[in-house]
């Protein structure tokens, strides 16, 4: 593979439908406010459309089999099972971030804890119909 081939992409974007029904404001808020992840741009449209596009830090994608999906919910969350897609953000702080989360609407699914892989990781169920785990690495800062 070449450079300009193992480069192409430049961002990943996760994109997130409010469904229809449900309070885009408090997910909004959530994700902005109670998470903490700064607004970078903001569009309006006709009828009302609305996008807002945050910023999430370093981008990864984690493509995870079904066994190691099976540990995961079983070292995470009591093996509670998990979304197809499961947003996982690195915080500083996953007991202080949790509590939080939890204040500003989300539901816990698991309290933190430690896990094999050296983190303290919690599971909740957040506005917009995503879970998201919480992730703290013990050992060093996390990015490569």
């Amino acid at each position: 593979m070449t450079e300009a081939s193992a480069r192409r992409i430049r961002q990943l974007r996760l994109v997130v439908s409010v469904p229809e029904g449900e309070d885009y404001e408090a997910a909004l808020a959530f994700y902005r406010d109670v998470l903490g992840m700064p607004q970078q741009e903001a569009y309006d449209g006709d009828e009302g459309a609305r996008v807002v596009i945050l910023d999430a830090g370093r981008a990864t994608l984690e493509l995870s089999n079904a066994a190691q999906v099976r540990f995961i919910d079983r070292v995470e969350a009591e093996g509670r099972p998990s979304a197809t897609l499961r947003l996982a953000l690195e915080v500083d702080d996953s007991s202080a971030a949790t509590s939080d989360a939890v204040a500003g609407g989300a539901e816990l699914i698991a309290e933190p804890r430690e896990t094999p892989w050296r983190s303290v990781n919690s599971r909740l169920s957040a506005p917009a119909g995503l879970q998201v785990t919480l992730f703290q690495e013990l050992d060093g800062d996390g990015v490569d």
